[in-house]
């Protein structure tokens, strides 16, 4: 099946270099006015101004979708996320508005323990459910690709169910997942004062059967010195790359802890939050291949002020992603559109450095920018359509969703009546 978009007022083809964008690339768009773009079956077959292609293609009898007064894009990569969890912490959102912090709820019992204890109790089959209908929410917003982290079970019969509940979503939708194990996202109750013992166990005990099985991609560590140290993330990391996963690492949010230097050191594919960076940790990154992937919207929900330094990281070169970081407690959006305008108005990136971030460079962070991120012939047909007339008011109209269709692999997935 062939599908003709055309004609649009913007297209964003992203076209360019296969290396991931950074400093003045990273406000190139390929911008083609009134452009237009051929599907064939799920991948791109052609894109260029909408009087050529309409005329080139005429005979072949394409199905037409009129994208006239739109702007198309590739399909957003959300490349940090956290979809499967049992219940939302709304309480412990009313508790930080009357002035608890994020580190005195996660002492008493909150946080990321409360996700633990509730995940536990549950079946996968129930799990599956409640995942299901959040993550179909994300092709909504225009997401095509959505990581998907663990990080709630931390053993290894509950980081395994939570993984698998991954891999079944991945088979009943169109939206493509991206599994990471993330079983230093915290220290278990029944390891407290015993941190060392769960490194063990998660060096010896979870890691190899994960990657046996394949579960996972990628193995993430959350590094803050009362969880994970240094010491303890480069022991987690090695042992990951060892056994065939590639690494991310939950670095420097809440303190500078020398986790994204780590990760460059390391190789990582991403570094993500980065808050607490400095000169130091932008230079190494700007030399490095590692993406910085950018989460505003946990400071937005926290009430915190300090952004990461987006500016700053653009400006030495480093390459620059944004993601969500959809999860029950910090970050609880599925819109990367509201990311995009959090990126313009708090670290002052402008629309094409954010979309850049969030289409091409995002799947750099999941080392799958050969074939997704960009519309160019022989890529996945991955992409959306926009209800506005120019690219900048994607996020100039903050909190609205102007996404009017969704296509994955050449397939209408969303499509707003």
């Amino acid at each position: 099946m062939s599908l003709l978009i055309s004609p649009c007022t913007q297209l964003l083809t992203l076209a360019g270099s296969p290396l991931v964008r950074r400093g003045p690339d990273q406000n190139q768009l390929g911008l083609i006015e009134q452009g237009a773009v051929l599907i064939e079956g799920e991948t791109i077959r052609d894109v260029g101004p909408a009087s050529e292609l309409e005329s080139r293609y005429t005979g072949q009898r394409p199905q037409p979708i009129d994208a006239k007064g739109c702007v198309v894009m590739p399909g957003f990569v959300d490349s940090h996320a956290h979809p499967v969890f049992v219940s939302p912490r709304d309480n412990e959102y009313e508790r930080r508005i009357q002035g608890a912090t994020y580190r005195e709820i996660a002492e008493q019992g909150g946080g990321i323990l409360s996700s633990v204890r509730a995940l536990r109790g549950l079946s996968k089959e129930k799990l599956l459910q409640l995942s299901e209908a959040r993550v179909r929410q994300a092709m909504e917003y225009g997401t095509t690709t959505l990581e998907a982290k663990s990080g709630y079970g931390l053993d290894l019969e509950n980081e395994q169910k939570m993984l698998e509940v991954i891999w079944e979503l991945q088979q009943r939708l169109p939206l493509e997942l991206v599994p990471t194990f993330l079983g230093a996202h915290e220290i278990p109750p029944e390891y407290r004062s015993r941190n060392s013992v769960y490194i063990d166990l998660l060096v010896n005990g979870m890691i190899p059967p994960i990657a046996r099985l394949q579960l996972a991609e990628f193995c993430d560590c959350f590094v803050e010195p009362h969880l994970f140290s240094i010491s303890d993330a480069e022991r987690i990391a090695r042992a990951a790359l060892q056994h065939g996963l590639r690494i991310k690492l939950h670095a420097d949010q809440l303190t500078r802890s020398g986790a994204t230097q780590l990760g460059v050191r390391l190789g990582a594919t991403s570094v993500d939050h980065l808050e607490q960076i400095d000169s130091e940790d932008i230079q190494a990154l700007a030399g490095s291949q590692t993406v910085a992937t950018l989460l505003p919207g946990s400071v937005f929900h926290l009430g915190l002020s300090r952004y990461p330094p987006a500016r700053a990281l653009i400006d030495a070169g480093a390459a620059v992603a944004l993601a969500t970081d959809f999860n029950p407690g910090s970050s609880p959006t599925l819109s990367m559109q509201m990311i995009l305008s959090l990126a313009c108005t708090q670290m002052r990136m402008t629309p094409a450095e954010a979309i850049v971030a969030s289409t091409i460079n995002g799947a750099h962070a999941l080392g799958r920018a050969d074939r997704i991120g960009s519309l160019e012939p022989g890529k996945q047909a991955d992409l959306c359509i926009m209800d506005v007339e120019h690219y900048r008011q994607i996020p100039y109209f903050f909190g609205m969703n102007h996404c009017r269709m969704t296509i994955k692999k050449g397939k209408i997935v969303y499509q707003r009546h």
